[in-house]
């Protein structure tokens, strides 16, 4: 028990030595640690003044330095300063010796402008004075000359006025005869040496359309065919193909009878078929007419692509070729509106070759002139504009479409080429026999044209000839002087383009004679 107790004692008592030992190491190493301390702070306070007397010299010497250059530039723009002001100075002083040199010489104007201003003033009262003279003499002589002329100032002024606007008039309307023949000749030279060039190297056939078309049949049976049973046959191909079919008594032979080309050659093709089928009921006529529909649209792309083949035109939009295609079933006037179409390309490309200009477009623009016939009648306006408005819409060029709206002059024509197609297309519809005549259109434009003539002041009559190409004006010789005549022809001829812009050249002779008649007797 003695040994544990002094075991006790022993680790208690090595415990407490330990402690103590322990908290001594501590105290010595803090006490280093101070030391340690104090000896960095030290050194730091040290470098730091050290670092802030280096500072201070430089920032002292910077300070220096920088004096000394402001003090350099200051010196050196004083010395800029002064040499300007010097110059200024000798400026302000040749200023004021130019200004007072000018002011001198404008003292010596003025001066001579007062002088003369004395005598201006002295001229005009003298002035004044001579006009006062003048003025009374003159009154004095117009009262004069009205007693010897026996008429006042305004008539005399009137008489004056009437006889200058007589003469004037007279030399005018000589001028305007001499200029207007010399212009014709030469115009008509030209246009006859053109023309007939181009005509002679260009010719062409005729063909006149009808409005009905015969169809040859293999026997008399197929008119019972077509018939059918209580007329059903004939029936469906009249509403399907919207023509009449004119079945008489004339042998083998069966009458299309429609105004719409295309629906008759639709017909025709349709009869055509169900004759070599041989079978012929509503059902397959029906058949027989949806297909040579299609078929005829698509002869009609490859008969535009042939015209624009064979007239050499290169590209074309694939409606516009359909479209001229479709002209082949066209007529105006028993006029074959696709053969006309090409007549016109060849004579305006004739036209435009001997004049030097582009044949090609000259082509190109009288093919397509009358493609607005072939368009569907629900478009509303003229054949002119709406091919017109289609050409543009199909990429073809603003000169063509100007053509195309220009060629009845509808539009005048501001262009070569509108000129050109205008003049083809009236060659084309001149040749003898190109267009069926039409006996109460043809009167209707012979009065019309002599009632322009007759409205005039001074007209005895008025008498178109040559279908109204050549138009004679019969006058009064009492009222109407050879000078006068000229100006009267002029007259009547511009009313005319006027009121029938479309009708072409129309020569406007006025005759004026003096008949002195006496009877012996």
């Amino acid at each position: 028990m003695e040994i544990v107790i002094a075991s006790i004692l022993c680790f208690a008592l090595g415990g407490v030595l330990i402690f103590f030992l322990k908290k001594y190491q501590d105290e010595v190493k803090k006490k280093s640690a101070r030391v340690e301390a104090e000896k960095i702070v030290n050194k730091a306070k040290s470098e730091a003044a050290r670092v802030q007397k280096e500072s201070e010299n430089r920032a002292r010497d910077f300070e220096g330095r920088a004096r000394r250059n402001v003090e350099g530039e200051i010196n050196k723009q004083k010395s800029q300063l002064k040499n300007k002001e010097l110059q200024l100075e000798r400026r302000i002083k040749e200023t004021e010796e130019i200004q007072k040199s000018k002011l001198e010489d404008f003292e010596k104007e003025t001066k001579e402008i007062k002088a003369k201003e004395e005598a201006l003033n002295h001229l005009d009262s003298r002035l004044k004075e001579m006009e006062k003279k003048a003025d009374t003499q003159l009154v004095a002589l117009k009262e004069k000359l009205e007693n010897v002329a026996r008429m006042t100032q305004e008539e005399a002024k009137r008489e004056l006025v009437s006889s200058l606007e007589e003469d004037a008039r007279n030399q005018a309307s000589q001028r305007i005869s001499g200029i207007e023949q010399e212009a014709q000749k030469e115009a008509d030279r030209r246009a006859r040496r053109i023309i007939s060039v181009a005509l002679s190297r260009f010719a062409s056939e005729y063909t006149s359309e009808r409005t009905v078309s015969v169809l040859a049949l293999s026997s008399d049976e197929m008119k019972g065919k077509i018939i059918g049973r209580e007329g059903r046959n004939i029936r469906t191909l009249e509403s399907l193909c919207g023509v009449d079919l004119i079945v008489d008594d004339t042998p083998e032979a069966v009458v299309i009878s429609g105004f719409d080309p295309i629906r008759r050659e639709l017909a025709r093709r349709t009869l055509v078929k169900l004759m070599e089928d041989g079978r012929v009921h509503p059902a397959r006529i029906e058949e027989i007419v949806e297909k040579q529909r299609q078929e005829l649209f698509k002869s009609m792309k490859e008969e535009g692509d042939r015209v624009i083949v064979e007239l050499g035109l290169g590209q074309m939009h694939p409606e516009l070729v359909k479209l001229v295609g479709s002209l082949k079933y066209r007529s105006t006037n028993a006029q074959n509106v696709l053969n006309h179409s090409m007549e016109v390309a060849h004579i305006a490309g004739l036209l435009a070759s001997e004049m030097g200009l582009n044949a090609k477009i000259a082509k190109r623009a009288g093919l397509l002139h009358d493609i607005g016939k072939a368009i569907d009648h629900t478009i509303d306006g003229s054949h002119s504009f709406v091919g017109a408005e289609w050409a543009k819409k199909y990429g073809e060029s603003e000169e063509i479409v100007h053509a195309i709206r220009a060629h009845h002059e509808e539009e005048k024509p501001n262009s070569w080429l509108a000129w050109t197609v205008l003049a083809a297309n009236i060659l084309s519809n001149g040749r003898p026999g190109a267009r069926r005549p039409q006996m109460d259109n043809f009167i209707h434009r012979l009065e019309d044209i002599e009632s322009i003539g007759n409205s005039f002041d001074g007209v005895l009559r008025t008498y178109a000839l040559q279908a109204g190409r050549d138009v004679r004006v019969a006058v009064e010789s009492a009222k109407v002087t050879d000078d006068l005549a000229v100006l009267l022809a002029r007259d009547i001829s511009r009313k005319i383009e006027r009121e029938m812009p479309n009708f072409g050249n129309v020569k406007v002779t006025v005759v004026r004679e003096s008949r002195a008649i006496e009877f012996a007797r």
